[in-house]
């Protein structure tokens, strides 16, 4: 067999990305197609009194104006999170209710996208306006449930064991803040669709879930599924924001039916922040009481976020907490209030993410409390099994990234004092963190076409958000086959081809690699062939034009057997200029556990995407609401702050522990989500240590540092 699993291979699909050859959803061109440019409400709440479309519609190349006076045809989906699934519950246009500033009031349809925006601002709009909610402060919190129904409670259910009033030899309560944070993908929110007599649609936009969208347009159409196609080759970011229809899509595709011609509509960056999703600030408490030694006796950890008028999306922080630190007393509870704000939604371990950043940064302050070393800490309190489910963990190596991370941080010098280290007139400090995320694997399928010009054609309505999943599906068929990697052709992102899955939730290679696996060895069979060298002889001499077989993987049984989750550990040094205020983090090391790793190249950079991510949370990612008219004071990319390449150092990754074969035949588990978990807690306790000032509120501006 070839030995191709667990080497650094370059991206397949790298050199069409980097000369422009990759296609993605706006970039499709249709003979005769025309451009819509939305309009978007600017109050938060109210109603339209009256809206003139009259300048607009008789502006030269205007070929439609639709408003809530004349929307075009959409039926209501079924709504389910597992079958077809819109962003926001509330269909657009369906009346003149505004529930966020930035909603879709109008679209303008043009030959040229110049003259259908310089339409959309001739359109006026009169309303009646009432005063937003726009402050999380003095919003109204409810219990939440979690979205996804009893199966998966876990994720923001209440949850309560022991009597959580038990006190200890210390006792940390604090409260924990984050901002708003903003996808924004380098790709902007976009789609492409074309109508063929007004029968059957096809759709080029940027989907994680191609046959989910299918299913979810077919509905929104009023047609059958086979009659939609989805085409989504590339996607130039998502982060979470991707997995479902957004509302200029539901109105695009609605539209184009209704003027017979393709229509293209992208979102602008000023839209992009006020109505395609956002990670919701939250606000947790978190009490731990433990004993001399440092073993928990009590968690409590209460979580409140934010969700729009239109949809109920809670922020799951509380999901976390039972896997990670064994307790025999818990409280978890997650609640919601409704803001005049767009939708929030999945954006990158949402739930994980916040909810670490509040208790890795509380086991820091118990460990200073205890005067016991952080890393020792988390191993004395390391848990074998989910506390909610009480399933033990399969090949779980927690213990071992928190080792092997201090060894190769060097952790052992550290001093332990606040403001003890310095570099010149720097402060410096050294902070740590775990890092987790439950390991999610779903159904797929794919088919295996060997050919007899010697190439191996692999399909799947799949596709890569740019995590490599082009190249760990070649590489998974090479070694089944026996073939070179450079022999392998993957087609993704057509919902034409088999269901491949869905890329969120980091299940695409747990759940796609083992049904390529599957497949190949499939084909083998019906070849006769111990290998693909074999096959194609046979098919040469046989004049069939190729060996093709379909296979498909599911879990099974296990998850009544095991809790399955990913693990790590961060470690990092920042500076501090305490006369300018100026933080820097100068040095990172992650080890992370995630079963077998596919592409050790690939992995090692999603997890430095996700430690970039974490960094840019913690020091600059904030968006906040005008409190007036509760549109979003950030507009793009430049008034929106995220790190540059000067803002990040050198970010050492390593991999331990031994392939899962309890969770898939292939041994292994997701690794897009669990590199940004524990990062901002990791920044904050190095702030600590290196200044004595603990920051419970993210980011960590200068201004709190003064």
């Amino acid at each position: 067999m070839n030995q191709v699993i667990g080497k650094s291979v370059n991206r397949k699909d790298g050199r069409a990305k980097v000369t422009g050859q990759a296609t993605y959803g706006a970039e499709h061109q249709i003979p005769n197609l025309v451009h819509g440019y939305l309009v978007t409400a600017t109050i938060a709440n109210g109603s339209i009194r009256n809206i003139d479309t009259q300048q607009a519609a008789a502006t030269p190349g205007v070929i439609a104006v639709f408003t809530h006076k004349n929307p075009p045809k959409i039926f209501k989906p079924t709504n389910n999170w597992m079958t077809s699934k819109i962003y926001e519950a509330r269909l657009p246009l369906s009346d003149n209710k505004i529930h966020y500033a930035g909603q879709i009031v109008g679209l303008v349809v043009a030959d040229t996208f110049e003259r259908a925006r310089d339409a959309a601002h001739q359109i006026k709009i009169e309303y009646e306006t009432h005063s937003p909610q726009i402050n999380a402060q003095k919003a109204n919190y409810q219990q939440a449930t979690s979205i996804f129904g009893e199966d998966m409670e876990y994720l923001a259910g209440e949850f309560e064991t022991g009597d959580i009033s038990v006190s200890g030899a210390a006792t940390v309560e604090a409260i924990y803040t984050t901002e708003t944070e903003i996808h924004s993908p380098m790709e902007p929110h976009a789609l492409v669709a074309h109508w063929d007599n007004n029968d059957s649609v096809t759709i080029y936009e940027p989907t994680q879930w191609v046959k989910g969208s299918q299913r979810t347009y077919a509905e929104l159409c009023g047609v059958p599924q086979e009659q939609v196609r989805i085409v989504s080759p590339y996607i130039g970011g998502a982060f979470g924001c991707k997995a479902f229809p957004w509302s200029h899509g539901v109105l695009c595709v609605a539209a184009a039916r209704e003027i017979k011609r393709p229509l293209k509509v992208v979102v602008s960056r000023r839209q992009m922040t006020a109505n395609t999703g956002h990670r919701s600030q939250t606000e947790q408490t978190i009490r731990l009481a433990a004993n001399k030694d440092g073993k928990l006796r009590a968690i409590k950890h209460i979580a409140k976020s934010c969700t729009s008028p239109v949809e109920v999306f809670p922020e799951p922080c509380t999901g976390i907490t039972p896997v990670i630190y064994a307790t025999p007393n818990m409280h978890l509870k997650q609640e919601i209030a409704v803001l005049n704000v767009g939708t929030p939604t999945f954006m990158r371990a949402p739930g994980e993410n916040p909810g670490m950043f509040a208790l890795e940064s509380a086991m820091d302050e118990l460990a200073w409390e205890l005067n016991i070393d952080p890393v020792e800490l988390r191993l004395r309190n390391e848990t074998k099994e989910h506390q909610r489910t009480k399933l033990p963990f399969s090949a779980k190596h927690f213990a071992e990234c928190l080792k092997i991370g201090a060894e190769k941080f060097g952790w052992s010098d550290r001093q332990m004092q606040p403001r003890s280290q310095q570099q010149g007139e720097l402060l410096v400090g050294w902070g740590m963190a775990a890092a987790a995320f439950p390991a999610l694997r779903n159904r797929a399928e794919a088919k295996i076409r060997l050919l007899p010009d010697g190439i191996a054609h692999v399909l799947t309505s799949a596709n890569d958000v740019g995590t490599g999943a082009y190249t760990v599906i070649a590489m998974t068929a090479a070694e089944t086959l026996g073939l070179p990697v450079e022999n392998i052709r993957v087609e993704l992102g057509d919902s034409i081809m088999p269901n491949g899955g869905m890329a969120g939730g980091s299940q695409m290679t747990a759940t796609l690699t083992p049904a390529v696996l599957t497949a190949c060895q499939k084909v083998l069979e019906t070849a006769k062939a111990q290998n693909a060298k074999e096959a194609f002889a046979n098919l040469r001499e046989s004049g069939l034009t190729a060996y093709e077989a379909t296979a498909s993987s599911a879990p099974g049984e296990e998850g009544k057997k095991f809790a399955f989750n990913s693990w790590g550990a961060h470690f990092c040094e920042v500076t501090v200029d305490e006369e300018i205020a100026r933080l820097r983090v100068t040095r990172w090391v992650s080890v992370i556990n995630i079963g077998r790793v596919l592409n050790s190249k690939t992995a090692a950079s999603q997890i430095r995407g996700g430690v970039i991510m974490g960094i840019g949370q913690a020091l600059m990612e904030e968006c906040h609401f005008d409190p007036n008219i509760g549109y979003p004071v950030v507009y793009d990319l430049a008034t929106y702050h995220f790190p540059a390449h000067a803002d990040i150092p050198r970010i050492e990754v390593s991999f331990v522990g031994e392939p899962d074969l309890n969770f898939n035949p292939m041994g292994a588990r997701g690794c897009g989500e669990i590199g940004i978990t524990g990062v901002a807690a990791a920044v904050t306790n190095a702030v600590y240590h290196a200044t004595g000032k603990r920051i419970r509120s993210l980011p960590i501006t200068p201004d709190k540092l003064l």
